[in-house]
């Protein structure tokens, strides 16, 4: 028997790898030759670095940088040597979660730390980059990352215009001769779940702009700053991306990787799944195991899970769900190729007993057990 798992972290309990690792000791348990293959899942937000470095055999780098409202934030990113790969979360240097409530500036808020980890990993040899772009404190379109790399902002004066948004509408002309040569010979593999384009009342400022701080009264001039930004762009390089699918991402972060990065935007888990060579296993697979902390509406609309049981259909494989617990309208699963799905709480507890990382441990594992078990005796 082979089976597969890839299952999302129970956040706050176990992550990806270890939840797997659970499932796997309740397999070996009935099926002690089983073959069972565990990968590292995520959706290409929070948890993707700590997935890959579990899973891929990286490491963590951690180093200082520049931080959304310019202070140093100690930021950490996956490095996998033997692939050349940085696995980089951008809210690590430009997140939300590291800006006080009562802080948030958009205008000043900035990209450069993302730029900074991007040289970090190039100087210790990564030329291929999977980035997830989601949690942003900036609506800058990475005018600060593509400082930090090189690129040159100026205005009619031919001065630096800054680093953030309230910098956008200087820019006259954009400088490439001092960018690092090695960016050419990298590939920027994007993580990207929203739609949006750069500019107007569906895009970057209107949309996510509120959260991050972007009053009413400031909307409309800054998308024109952005609008102003994006010509000065395509004038330079010949070509618009402002009205693609995701460019309005993470504050026009989507929009910076495709103009001058010549980066790729995914859906997070499909860019997972890829870059663990998650179908290359399951197509032979008797079983697929899958799950999150939480089953519900919200993953029968795309979440991880359902990615991984959607490409497990591909080949007819049987597919079977862990959580930490289950919704009502959690049904809507089976709907997405989640054959069966099963909570792993054992008995009556409290959230915080529930969610000790050796409580879930043991839950799951016994979960897997008891299911193989069944599967046994069908056999």
């Amino acid at each position: 028997m082979k089976v597969v798992v890839a299952i999302d972290s129970l956040k706050g309990s176990l992550s990806s790898m270890e939840a797997g690792g659970g499932i796997r000791a309740g397999i070996k348990r009935v099926y002690p030759d089983a073959e069972v293959i565990v990968k590292p899942l995520a959706d290409g937000g929070e948890g993707t670095v700590e997935a890959f470095v579990e899973g891929c055999g990286g490491t963590y780098i951690s180093r200082y940088v520049c931080g959304p409202m310019r202070e140093p934030v100690n930021a950490a990113y996956g490095f996998i040597p033997d692939k050349k790969q940085a696995v980089i979360e951008i809210a690590a240097a430009a997140g939300i979660t590291l800006v006080k409530a009562g802080d948030k500036k958009p205008l000043s808020a900035t990209t450069f730390g993302v730029g900074e980890l991007i040289l970090d990993a190039i100087n210790r040899g990564c030329r291929n980059f999977m980035i997830g772009i989601g949690g942003s404190a900036t609506n800058d379109v990475g005018i600060g990352m593509l400082t930090a790399l090189g690129y040159r902002f100026l205005d009619k004066e031919g001065n630096p215009v800054g680093i953030s948004a309230d910098s956008l509408k200087l820019v006259a002309s954009i400088k490439t001769d001092a960018v690092n040569p090695v960016i050419r010979e990298c590939t920027f593999r994007i993580a990207c779940d929203v739609n949006n384009p750069l500019c107007g009342t569906n895009g970057a400022t209107w949309i996510y702009g509120p959260q991050k701080g972007v009053t009413d009264e400031m909307k409309e001039a800054l998308d024109r700053d952005l609008q102003h930004f994006a010509d000065v762009t395509a004038h330079t390089f010949g070509h618009d991306y402002s009205g693609y699918q995701g460019a309005g991402a993470a504050g026009g972060l989507g929009f910076a990787f495709l103009s001058f990065l010549n980066g790729t935007l995914s859906p997070g888990i499909d860019l997972v799944m890829k870059a663990v060579d998650l179908e290359e296993e399951i197509a032979d697979a008797d079983f697929v195991i899958t799950g999150e902390g939480r089953l519900d509406l919200q993953t029968a609309m795309g979440k991880a899970p359902v990615g991984v049981a959607g490409l497990a259909k591909k080949h007819g494989i049987k597919v079977i769900a862990f959580a930490g617990s289950v919704s009502k309208d959690a049904v809507k699963c089976n709907e997405k190729g989640i054959d069966a799905y099963f909570p792993i709480l054992q008995e009556i507890t409290t959230l915080e007993q529930a969610m000790d990382s050796r409580v879930a441990l043991t839950n799951i594992t016994n979960a897997a057990e008891q299911v193989f078990r069944l599967i046994k005796s069908l056999d």
